[in-house]
C-alpha cells in the first residue's frame, strides 16, 4: 500500500509539474520551430529583407561594423558626427539599413571592441559575431546554472539555452547583450574561485556600463574586496587605453551623445518604451510626469537592489546570486531594450535546474514561462502596443529568487 500511494504521489506531482526534464527539452524545440517560422515570415513579407523601409536582421551590428571601418580606416571620433557616420552608413551599407541613420551610442571602449568587425565583409562578420558571442554566453550560462546537470545530458542543456526566445531576439539584432551577459555570469561564477578573472569580466563591462550597475553594491555585500579592486583596476586601464588610441575628445562626445539618446529615446521616445521593460517604460508609457516617473523608477530600483544585496550577503550559492543580480539589474535599470533580456536567459538556467532539481512552489513554472516568453513580447510589442507587463515579471523573477534563498532553497551550485 505504501509503495501505491508513493507512486500516486509520483503521479500527481508529475501531472502538476509541467516543468519537467523532458517537457523542458520538447518546449525548446517548439521554440526553435517558432523562430525559424518568423524568420521565414519576415523574410517572406519584406522580399527576402530587401523591401524598401523594412526591417532587417542585423540592424544594430551594421552599426558596430561601420564603426570599426571608422577605427581601421578614420579617426575614430567620427563614430560620434551623426552627420559623417550617417553618410558613412550609407556608403559602406548601400541601402542596407530600416529608415536611414541609427546613431553609435556606445563609450570609446566598445570601439576597441569592434575594431577588428570590419576585417570580413557584413554578412560573414554578423554571423561570426553572433555565433561566437551565442557560444560563450551558452558557455557561461551553463557554468553558473548546472542546468546541464539538472537535465542529465550536457548537449541537451545546451540545446535549451540556445532556444530561448531571448537569445533569438538578441542574435536577430545583432546585439552585444549575449557577450555583456556571459561576462555577468562568468564573473559570479570566479568571485569565490578566481577573483582575478571575476574582476577582469567585471572590468571589461565598461563598455556598456549601464549593466554593470550593481556589480560594485553587491561585491560590498559579499566582501569581495579583490574582485572590486581587480574590476576597478581593469576598467580604469580600459577606459586610459580606449583614450589613447580614439583620443580623449571621444569621451567627450560620447557623454554628449548619450546626453541627447537619454532625451529622445528614453525620456521621449513612446517607440523604446513599448521595447522596454523596465519600470520608467511602464511608467512613462501610462503618461506618469517625467520626473515622477524618475523617482518611481529609482524606488523600484532601490527594492531590486536591495534584495540584490541580501542574496549576496545570505547564500554564496552560484545560480541564486547569479539570477538575482542578473533580473535585479534589468529592474534597476532604466535603459534596456528587449535584447538586453538576454540577461534574465541567466536566471532562467539558474531556476529551472533548481526546479528540476528540488521540486517547485507553487506559481513559480507559471512566472518561468511568462519571463520565457517577455522578450519576444517585447520584441512585437512596437508594433502591437500591448501593455507594457514586463516590470511585473521582473518583479516576480525577483520576488521568487528571493523566496527561493529565504527558504534555504538556494540554487543548484
Amino acid at each position: 500500500m505504501d509503495i501505491f500511494l508513493r507512486g500516486l504521489a509520483s503521479t500527481e506531482r508529475r501531472i502538476r509539474d509541467w516543468v519537467r526534464r523532458d517537457r523542458v527539452v520538447a518546449y525548446s524545440m517548439v521554440a526553435l520551430v517558432v523562430h525559424a517560422t518568423i524568420l521565414g515570415l519576415w523574410a517572406w513579407s519584406s522580399d527576402g529583407f530587401t523591401a524598401s523601409g523594412s526591417y532587417r536582421p542585423g540592424t544594430d551590428f551594421s552599426v558596430f561594423w561601420v564603426a570599426s571601418h571608422v577605427m581601421l580606416h578614420g579617426a575614430p571620433a567620427q563614430v560620434y558626427d551623426y552627420v559623417a557616420f550617417g553618410k558613412l552608413e550609407r556608403l559602406l551599407l548601400d541601402g542596407y539599413q530600416h529608415g536611414g541613420f541609427l546613431p553609435w551610442l556606445y563609450p570609446p571602449m566598445f570601439l576597441l571592441l569592434v575594431t577588428p568587425l570590419a576585417l570580413l565583409p557584413f554578412w560573414p562578420a554578423f554571423f561570426v559575431f553572433v555565433a561566437a558571442s551565442a557560444a560563450v554566453f551558452v558557455a557561461a550560462v551553463l557554468r553558473v546554472s548546472g542546468l546541464a546537470n539538472a537535465l542529465g545530458n550536457a548537449k541537451l542543456a545546451r540545446l535549451v539555452v540556445v532556444a530561448c526566445p531571448c537569445v533569438f531576439v538578441c542574435a536577430t539584432f545583432g546585439q552585444n547583450a549575449l557577450l555583456t551577459a556571459a561576462l555577468a555570469a562568468f564573473a559570479v561564477y570566479w568571485v569565490e574561485r578566481k577573483p582575478v578573472l571575476a574582476g577582469l569580466c567585471i572590468g571589461l563591462l565598461a563598455a556598456k556600463p549601464q549593466m554593470a550597475l550593481l556589480f560594485p553594491l553587491v561585491l560590498i555585500a559579499a566582501r569581495a574586496w579583490r574582485v572590486m579592486a581587480v574590476a576597478a583596476v581593469t576598467a580604469g586601464l580600459f577606459t586610459v587605453l580606449s583614450l589613447a588610441v580614439c583620443g580623449p575628445q571621444s569621451l567627450h562626445l560620447f557623454l554628449a551623445s548619450a546626453s541627447l539618446a537619454r532625451d529622445i529615446t528614453l525620456e521621449h521616445g513612446d517607440r523604446f518604451w513599448l521595447a522596454s521593460s523596465t519600470p520608467f517604460a511602464a511608467f512613462r508609457l501610462a503618461g506618469m510626469d517625467l520626473t515622477l516617473a524618475y523617482l518611481a523608477q529609482a524606488g523600484v530600483a532601490l527594492v531590486a537592489t536591495a534584495a540584490a544585496c541580501y542574496v549576496w550577503r545570505r547564500t554564496q550559492e552560484i545560480g541564486a546570486r547569479a539570477s538575482i543580480l542578473a533580473v535585479a539589474t534589468l529592474i534597476a535599470n532604466p535603459y534596456t531594450w528587449h535584447y538586453e533580456l538576454t540577461w534574465l536567459g541567466i536566471a532562467l538556467a539558474c531556476m529551472v535546474a533548481t526546479g528540476l532539481r528540488r521540486g517547485w512552489a507553487r506559481g513559480e513554472q507559471t512566472i518561468l514561462a511568462l519571463a520565457w516568453i517577455l522578450p519576444l513580447y517585447e520584441f512585437f510589442n512596437r508594433v502591437a502596443e500591448w501593455p507594457q507587463v514586463g516590470p511585473i515579471i521582473l518583479l516576480l523573477m525577483l520576488l521568487m529568487i528571493v523566496q527561493r534563498v529565504r527558504a534555504g532553497a538556494g540554487s543548484v551550485q
